[in-house]
């Protein structure tokens, strides 16, 4: 697949594209290896530097470049013995959210996360990550699954909102949203929900209630897209990137708001750049997290939870 370059990074592209115009030369003009060590040098330097600051814009782009690692690609590089449960037993299946049992490194757990797809058939079998009422019963389903049987859950987030169609809402998007997030609170077992690229409104808090909520570095999560934001405050969509620098949806923001616990490092240049790295960086991390909460009885993992979100907005009395 080809390198899908973001504007903030032409002056990275340019000097990629002048590395794979030496190695071509150097099959018929000789070799050209210590020019090109220089410039993977210089453009190594240069991403390195790029996304040590990036502004939250800038963040937001990489939160939803194409190449970023999907549900499916963190199935293939954390999971075995994956099942697929399909189908919320109402009225069909939702394939924008995915889900089953699966195996963690040895430990048994409940999995789902958003899929966004990869490529244009995909992209439509998936409806971009935007579920409907379906997916998010058949997230619930899944979190009685878990319950039933004392399972962690582990979610993976990415999406840009709960799909707004007009079926959606007739078959009670804002109920199935509302009752899977309520699910997620009354857990009974470990929970851990991961931001991995984009999380949008309610379509991705349906999923994110959980015991401990972590997002990748160059993960953005909002209450509405910076787009939207824009058009409501400006009447302007274009005037995404001042939203974005105003509504505190960087990890870092995150953190320091007790939106979010934990920040999950990226490779240089951003997840999509080293996917099976991002990947394995991820695996360490609910590795971790989830020995954390070992031994931990349903009434202390309900509290605990409970505490976490009441926390969010709270200011020490005067």
């Amino acid at each position: 697949m080809a390198t899908h370059y973001l504007d903030f990074e032409k002056p990275i592209a340019d000097l990629e594209a002048k590395i794979e115009e030496l190695d071509l030369l150097s099959a018929t003009a000789g070799s050209f290896d210590a020019e090109i060590d220089g410039l993977r040098k210089k453009a190594a330097q240069l991403r390195k530097k790029t996304y040590g600051a990036l502004d939250p814009w800038m963040k937001t782009q990489v939160a939803r470049h194409p190449q970023r690692p999907h549900f499916i690609d963190f199935v293939a590089g954390l999971f075995t013995n994956f099942t697929e449960l399909k189908g919320d037993r109402q009225f069909g299946d939702d394939q924008a959210i995915l889900g089953g049992l699966a195996r963690f490194r040895g430990r048994p757990v409940v999995i789902m996360g958003q899929e966004k797809g990869h490529d244009t058939a995909s992209r439509l079998t998936h409806n971009f990550g935007m579920a409907r009422p379906e997916g998010y019963r058949k997230a619930v389903r899944l979190m009685d699954l878990a319950e039933q049987y004392g399972l962690p859950v582990l979610s993976f987030v990415d999406t840009a909102g709960a799909y707004p169609g007009l079926g959606a809402e007739e078959r009670g998007q804002a109920e199935a949203i509302a009752r899977s997030t309520e699910r997620g609170l009354t857990l009974g077992v470990p929970s851990i929900a991961t931001v991995t690229g984009e999380g949008g409104s309610g379509g991705a808090i349906a999923i994110a209630a959980a015991s401990r909520v972590l997002i990748f570095e160059h993960s953005i999560y909002s209450v509405i897209s910076p787009e939207g934001a824009a058009g409501i405050l400006w009447r302007d969509a274009a005037r995404a990137r001042d939203a974005a620098m105003a509504m505190k949806i960087t990890a870092p923001d995150l953190v320091a708001l007790k939106i979010v616990d934990r920040i999950v490092p990226e490779p240089v240049g951003g997840a999509h750049s080293d996917a099976a790295a991002a990947i394995a960086s991820l695996g360490d991390v609910l590795v971790e997290e989830l020995d954390a909460m070992k031994g931990l009885s349903a009434d202390e993992i309900r509290r605990a939870r409970a505490a976490r979100f009441y926390a969010i907005g709270a200011t020490e009395p005067r």
